[in-house]
């Protein structure tokens, strides 16, 4: 199994950056998908970004040119940078690991975006 836990959440001003981690432990060899999702209240988990280990990126069109999504080197944690937040962005943005017969989520961590 993996494990993953978020840190790096917060309550921050629009226009401002935040930076999100995610450390996995556990079966880390077998990942080759990470991803962020959010879920603002009320509100279906929607994907924001993720990334192979090709490096290949994708992103959501609302985070497009204002996120981004890397790792370290040897796959154990992976970041989501965050630029220009917005209202709009406030959610609990969580990790997830796709590997063989894998599949992991994190517990979650609060972004908050206002003045």
């Amino acid at each position: 199994q993996v494990q993953l836990v978020e840190s790096g959440g917060g309550l921050v001003q629009p226009g401002e950056s935040l930076k999100l981690s995610c450390a996995a432990s556990g079966r880390i060899f077998t990942i080759y998908y990470m991803s962020w999702h959010r879920q603002a209240p009320g509100e279906q988990r929607e994907f924001v970004a993720g990334i192979r280990r090709s490096g290949t990126a994708e992103y959501a069109d609302s985070v497009k040119g204002r996120f981004t999504i890397s790792t370290d080197n040897t796959w154990n944690t992976v970041y989501l940078q965050m630029s220009s937040l917005k209202p709009e962005d406030t959610a609990v943005y969580f990790c997830n690991a796709v590997g063989n017969n894998v599949q992991s989520w994190g517990q979650g961590a609060q972004v908050t975006v206002s003045s």
